[in-house]
């Protein structure tokens, strides 16, 4: 009878926890009408835009003026960090010759607040972050490029006219290689 008690209550508790957790995700349509997905008690509080993949994906579609280098990473993927420095200098050296850098951050909800947030503070970093926060992958990474396993890092450069994926990681001089062929 005991053991049947301890059963029953530890159940219980584990339903409400789930139950606490459905309730905390919510969806906030922005003022430019893109979707966004966030945990309401972890999100309000991160300093970067959280998005599921709907409110994403128009930042892979732009037809404006714009080259866009679009990098797909995580804080625990070493080939990532490696080449962040890169992606950094490209930002600064190219912002002026219409060219935005977006970094796409892929780790878990519950990393964004420990290594998220002090990994881009401590390191600078000044290109635009944001967080892609859809658990359907198998959905989402076919429509980013047909070409894509899902392994990180990934980068799609692209602007009007040309659109390339690059399922790598980069060399500073790769990159700028890869990119004068938007730019030039």
């Amino acid at each position: 009878m005991n053991k049947l008690f301890t059963l029953t209550l530890i159940v219980s508790i584990f339903s409400g926890c789930a139950e606490k957790k459905e309730q905390k995700k919510e969806t906030v349509e922005t003022p430019g009408n893109e979707i966004v997905m966030e945990e309401a008690e972890e999100s309000t509080d991160v300093k970067f835009p959280v998005y599921d993949f709907d409110g994403f994906e128009p930042m892979l579609h732009k037809e404006d003026d714009k080259t866009y280098v679009v990098n797909f990473w995580a804080t625990w993927c070493k080939p990532c960090i490696a080449e962040m420095p890169y992606f950094e200098r490209i930002n600064s050296e190219q912002k002026d010759n219409n060219v935005e850098v977006i970094l796409v951050n892929l780790d878990m909800p519950n990393m964004w607040k420990t290594r998220l947030e002090p990994f881009v503070e401590n390191r600078g970093i000044q290109s635009k972050v944001v967080i892609l926060d859809d658990p359907k992958q198998n959905d989402w990474i076919p429509k980013v490029s047909e070409e894509w396993g899902g392994g990180i890092p990934a980068t799609l450069i692209y602007n009007k006219d040309k659109r390339t994926f690059y399922e790598r990681g980069f060399t500073y001089e790769e990159l700028k290689e890869e990119l004068n062929k938007f730019t030039e």
